[in-house]
């Protein structure tokens, strides 16, 4: 059963103050998914849901998404055994975003790289030119072995 989410209030305060989920999904039918662990509060992700995708993840307690590049549902962790199992769900103040709060199951990775999160570089400049430092590079599994088709992610 996929569930049907209202249209968001145009009043402000029931918006902000009501109990209604009524998702604000973009132009595209997307709203972005900010996914930390539960354990930590490590930043593990951020991708996009659309409704089926929000749906799925309320329904299930596992969290979907939906992939821009492949456009179609994208169950995290299907091929890689490490599916999140979704602790709590948040939406920000005028629903267009929500927090998912995990756990990892398999590897207790997150990345496709085999990282346990998708931020393992920061950013900086070096001798005047924006430059990347891996700040984890300890794989949990390896990528080659898990992902027949790259684009399996």
């Amino acid at each position: 059963m996929t569930l049907t989410f209202q249209a968001p209030p145009t009043e402000k305060t029931t918006l902000e103050a009501g109990s209604d989920f009524t998702p604000k999904f973009d132009e595209k039918g997307l709203l972005t998914a900010v996914v930390t662990d539960v354990r930590d509060g490590e930043l593990l992700m951020v991708a996009h849901m659309n409704a089926e995708a929000l749906s799925l993840t309320l329904e299930t307690g596992i969290a979907h998404y939906y992939s821009r590049s492949r456009k179609s549902i994208w169950k995290k962790g299907e091929t890689s055994g490490n599916l999140q199992t979704v602790r709590e769900l948040r939406t920000d103040c005028d629903q267009d975003a929500v927090w998912l709060k995990v756990s990892v199951a398999g590897h207790d990775a997150t990345c496709h790289t085999g990282r346990r999160s998708c931020f393992y570089r920061s950013a900086s400049i070096e001798e005047g030119k924006p430059t990347l430092t891996i700040n984890d590079d300890h794989k949990h599994f390896d990528p080659q072995e898990i992902y027949a088709d790259p684009l399996n992610k």
